[in-house]
Parts: structure tokens; sequence; C-alpha cells
């Protein structure tokens, strides 16, 4: 059995189990084992939430036996309230949330999937998410570049005084977060499972022409400033920045090399 196979088959073992112990009303899965399955693949995990009758969420997350009597668990961690990281002994890795019915509106998500559900449970329209979603997307080009130019500009500064994951975080997390959520302004999108949560997710095969750019704008700790140079390439090819700052930058830059 291959991975994806052992993942729903896990997943649907699941799903048998919940039905024989009562007080669970459906299992969804999520992500790469919801509607996504098509991305499956050797490293992907179990993602999953399961709604049960009220009253009875504190008992599915105190006591793990649900899972147990599908397969043994070498680790387990509470990370949320809410639900649990969990690694079997095959090795297989997933994540899940326990809510109530009446939680599920209050709870974003995407790509839900049913694996499983109790014949009294009706599912309509009214159960889809009505929170919003993080915004990951900027509309303003003008707005996005000027700031990571000044990303660029401080983190170098910062690690001029030593303060090299300071830097980092400026240039390569800050920044470049900034250059990917106006991404879809600059270059066509390939259709490949945007992530409502996580922007950078599948950036590579969303975006093939600027992921050949990203390498040499994220060299690392001890190469920021060769990092920094990059990123201002890439900037003043889309945009027209302010000369003096750019100009300040490759000073800073070539000084600090």
């Amino acid at each position: 059995m291959d991975r994806k196979e052992l993942l729903l088959t896990r997943l649907n073992e699941i799903g048998e189990v919940l039905a024989v112990k009562g007080d669970a009303l459906l299992l969804l899965g999520l992500g790469s084992v919801g509607v996504e399955t098509e991305r499956l693949d050797e490293y992907s995990d179990l993602d999953f939430f399961v709604i049960v009758v009220p009253g009875s969420k504190d008992r599915f997350i105190n006591q793990l036996d649900w899972l147990e009597d599908t397969y043994p668990l070498a680790y387990s961690f509470k990370n949320t309230k809410d639900g649990y990281k969990v690694m079997f002994e095959d090795g297989i890795y997933g994540e899940f949330a326990v809510f109530e019915e009446r939680e599920l509106k209050d709870i974003p998500y995407s790509g839900g999937r049913v694996v499983w559900k109790d014949s009294s449970f009706e599912i309509d329209n009214s159960d889809e998410p009505t929170m919003n979603f993080p915004e990951l997307r900027s509309a303003s080009i003008d707005y996005v570049v000027n700031e990571a130019i000044t990303n660029v500009y401080v983190g170098l500064g910062r690690y001029a005084r030593g303060e090299k994951l300071s830097a980092v975080r400026f240039i390569e997390s800050h920044a470049m977060n900034g250059i990917i959520s106006v991404m879809h302004l600059l270059e066509p999108e390939v259709d490949s499972y945007p992530d409502k949560f996580s922007n950078e997710r599948r950036v590579e095969t969303r975006f093939p022409i600027f992921a050949q750019r990203i390498g040499g704008m994220m060299q690392g700790y001890d190469k920021v400033p060769e990092s920094a140079l990059q990123m201002l390439d890439y900037l003043e090819e889309i945009y027209p920045i302010n000369p003096k700052i750019a100009n300040e930058i490759r000073e800073l830059a070539n000084k600090l090399i």
C-alpha cells in the first residue's frame, strides 16, 4: 500500500471507529485528504475535523482511545484547546481538531470532504464557515514594494549591527512575504491548489518564473547582504524604485559583503 492509499485508508478507519464509539456526528477530511486528494504524495499527512454531539467534546479531546483503536499512537501533543498533533506507530502524522456542531460555522477551513457521518446528521449550506479567511493578497504593488524596499534597508542596518537573525526576518521573511502577496499581479498564476491560510504554499508551481529567483533572495543567515542585492534587483525590475534608497542599499550591502 503506497502512502496515498495508507492515508486515505487510515482516515476511513477513523471514521469506522467513530461510528461505533457513539457521540460523533461527522468526520471531515481537510487539505490533501479533503477535496484535493489529487495532490497527495509521499510527504502528505492527515488533517481532519471531528464534529461531536453537544457535551461530548471534552471526552474526545481528553481521551484519544478513538484514535488508539484505529492504530496505536507513538506521539501526541495538544497544541490547541480544540485538538492535537499526533503520529501513529507506523509514521503517519496528523493534525486534528474536535468541535461541537454549533462551533463549525465559526471555524475557517477549506476543502472539507465528508469521510463519514452519522445518519442523523444533516449537512446543508448553513454548515459552511462564516468567518473570513486571512487576507493574503494585496491589490497595491506601490504599497508592497515600498514596504519591501524599506524592510531591506532596515534589515541591512540590523545585519551591520550584528543582529543577523533580525536581518533575516526583515529581508527574507517580511519583504519576501510582501512580494508573494502581489505575485498574482506580476505573473500569470498556474492553478495549483492555492492555500487560503498560507500564501507561500506551492508558490514554486503556482509562479514558476518567480520561483527561479527565490533562491537568490533567500541565501540565509550568513548571506543576508547577498540576498538584499538580489531582492533589490528584482524589485527594480517590477517597479520604479527611488534611486537614493536603492543606492544606499547597494553601498551598504557591498560594504557588508
